[in-house]
């Protein structure tokens, strides 16, 4: 029999709903389930700093669970370097602290308060005081993907047409039009989020689990036996079919 592996789309600093999620895995498959979380646990949600808490404590716990790298993740890491770095993907006028992105919620999870008139360099020197090591480690630990024999799980989605072992770290963390309009069988079926929807969707080719939980919106958990899918839900496994 095939080992059910589960899978937990953006969390976003929902710390309500990773509670929700994290319990609807453990009546479906027990404390020792096999559990892949696709990445951006931080931004836009209240609760980031209780968001990486709890996931550090499952995996200090031993829990089986792997943990992927999303691009706020990354973005995170690399605004709480020494000398903050930018994503240089991103339009000009935007940043990791902007509203729009939500790095601003995630400081003020730790307590952090600043307003757009606080100087930039003032905030990075008290969020490099604040923000427990061990948060920032776990990011670093995060994976860029991770497979089975059946299926890759990644933040974002693959470049088509290139192996699996020779995807980019940008393309795993930041693709979407490219990777969404590709409608050809890939190499395995890509388990991924990044791109919220109105729903998990299986597309034949890719199942994306990003149900926009940063928006405030449910997150999803999805249940994998080889190929076949679910979503869970508090009455139990729903199959996950291929849109027609």
């Amino acid at each position: 029999m095939t080992q059910p592996i589960y899978a937990v789309g953006d969390i976003h600093g929902q710390m309500g709903e990773l509670t929700r999620v994290l319990g609807l895995i453990e009546a479906d498959g027990g404390p020792d389930a096999s559990v892949v979380f696709v990445g951006d646990y931080i931004d836009r949600g209240a609760d980031s700093r209780g968001v990486l808490d709890t996931l550090i404590a499952g995996r200090d716990a031993g829990r089986d669970w792997t943990f992927l790298l999303g691009n706020h993740d990354r973005m995170f890491d690399w605004w709480m370097q020494d000398y903050p770095r930018q994503e240089a993907y991103l339009p000009v006028e935007l940043y990791w602290l902007h509203p729009r992105l939500g790095g601003d919620t995630t400081l003020e999870s730790y307590g952090i308060e600043f307003t757009v008139k606080s100087r930039q360099t003032e905030v990075h020197a008290e969020a490099l005081k604040t923000v427990p090591q061990a948060h920032m480690d776990f990011i670093k630990d995060c994976k860029l993907s991770h497979e089975t024999d059946e299926l890759f799980f990644c933040h974002a989605g693959i470049r088509p047409g290139v192996p699996l072992d020779q995807q980019t770290e940008h393309d795993l963390i930041w693709i979407r039009q490219e990777f969404h309009d590709a409608t050809a069988p890939h190499p395995k079926l890509i388990v991924h989020g990044h791109t919220p929807v109105d729903e998990a969707t299986h597309y034949g080719n890719r199942v994306n689990l990003d149900t926009g939980a940063g928006y405030g919106k449910p997150m999803t958990v999805a249940v994998f036996e080889g190929r076949d899918c679910w979503t869970l839900t508090d009455k139990g496994r729903v199959p996950l079919k291929p849109a027609s």
